[in-house]
């Protein structure tokens, strides 16, 4: 990552910081208070939203996480600092949110052919409180969102939130008037149903950085057409692009130039153009080349089996 890069992000992490974790409070609080009223309503619909929100507060954490580990200094031992830790706790925090997602599924399924009683006037009130959480996160998030792509996600997983309390306030209200036990377990299916799809999508993404894939949205052929077509330019080869962290791609690759940019001193200003392209094509800001002849790469083969 580039001093400026890196200045830009802290920057930016430096005023998104104090909302999230705003947010992050306030989503744990209730996230603790619907497992407390899961377990005195015997509401399967609390604990499904307690799970819920425990997802997303998961995706708070690592936002935050990420932040704190990108401004993290390098070090000889660990030259890309601690950025890939965020990726390893979404690895974690995705395994376990399936065990949460997939206890709440088969538990819905038993419910709905064996319904307990369940005490909806409490299940309303606690299903209030969560909305009224929502609302104040969603009331913190709301200009930042406008600016931080990192806040806008959070914005949506606590505007997700309030869907879930509004399942919750529904099923309640629904329970009490009809005396139909079982809107608990189908209000509890729908939110088991929102849980797994974004568990596993978390899940996908980390295992991609960690395969070293190639970054969402970038098109390496695309990528090896702007490199040739530069002045001066022969071809390109060993062209890699992978990502360390959420918004952090990099890119290396050895570039094949002609003899005149190697004899006369312009190779610097080459880079600079390659830096530029990639930089303003692409988003990529953290850009490897290595400038070489016409037939180095048969040199490199040579000597690297």
């Amino acid at each position: 990552m580039t001093e400026r890069h890196r200045h830009q992000h802290t920057t930016s992490a430096a005023g998104q910081r104090t909302r999230l974790v705003a947010v992050l409070a306030i989503t744990v609080t209730v996230l603790v208070a619907e497992v407390v009223g899961g377990i005195l309503t015997n509401s399967l619909v609390l604990l499904a939203d307690a799970g819920h929100m425990a997802s997303d507060a998961a995706g708070i954490g690592l936002a935050l996480a990420g932040i704190w580990f990108g401004t993290r200094p390098e070090t000889p031992q660990r030259t890309f600092g601690y950025q890939r830790a965020e990726i390893l706790a979404a690895v974690v925090n995705a395994v376990l949110l399936f065990g949460v997602g997939g206890y709440i599924l088969v538990e819905a399924v038993r419910r709905l052919f064996e319904p307990p009683e369940v005490g909806s006037g409490l299940m309303v009130v606690f299903g209030l409180v969560a909305l009224a959480g929502n609302t104040v996160s969603l009331s913190l998030l709301w200009k930042g969102q406008r600016e931080s792509l990192t806040v806008h996600g959070a914005f949506l997983e606590v505007a997700s939130d309030a869907l879930g309390a509004v399942a919750v306030i529904v099923a309640a209200l629904f329970i009490s008037v009809t005396g139909f036990a079982r809107a608990d377990a189908v209000a509890s299916l729908l939110i088991g149903a929102l849980i797994l799809p974004r568990t596993w999508r978390l899940l996908r993404e980390a295992i991609e950085v960690l395969l070293e894939s190639t970054p969402r949205g970038v098109d390496i052929g695309d990528i090896r057409r702007h490199i040739a077509e530069t002045p001066g330019v022969v071809g390109c080869h060993d062209l890699h692009a992978w990502t360390i962290t959420s918004g952090v791609p990099v890119l290396s690759a050895h570039v094949v130039v002609t003899d005149r940019v190697l004899a006369d001193g312009t190779a610097p200003q080459l880079l600079d153009q390659l830096q530029e392209c990639l930089a303003s094509h692409f988003d990529l800001a953290h850009c490897t080349f290595q400038l070489e002849p016409a037939g180095h790469a048969d040199h490199e083969r040579a000597g690297h089996p």
